[in-house]
């Protein structure tokens, strides 16, 4: 890679962001599961050709984390973005789902059997 190469790569997670570097919104975590709207609503702003790869990947339920990765992108950059789209209402972000019950004691001990045969 040369020195140029290195420098444009620096550069455009800042020019994505249009400069920021705080989300405006605090909706998103690592696991939270974004999905596109469907259709996309009339009114809707003409997204950035980005933000469009992001709307492609939440077709069906996508994790943050996995959106980031997919994108080869820091998850700090891609929040921003999803607060943008979320903003413009050409998505949905649901939380992870809370843990209720006390753990299934057999289940845990059929994963830890396994994995231990491994």
């Amino acid at each position: 890679m040369s020195a140029g190469d290195a420098a444009g790569r620096l550069v455009r997670p800042f020019t994505l962001t249009g400069g920021r570097t705080r989300p405006s919104r605090a909706d998103f975590t690592l696991i939270t599961t974004v999905t596109a709207v469907d259709p996309r609503p009339e009114r809707a702003v003409r997204p950035q050709p980005e933000h469009v790869r992001i709307l492609r990947l939440c077709a069906r339920p996508v994790a943050v984390a996995e959106i980031a990765a997919r994108m080869d992108l820091p998850v700090s950059v891609v929040v921003i973005m999803l607060c943008d789209l979320l903003e413009a209402g050409l998505i949905t972000a649901r939380p992870p789902r809370p843990v209720t019950g006390t753990p299934n004691l057999e289940l845990l001990q059929k994963v830890r059997d396994g994995l231990g045969r491994i």
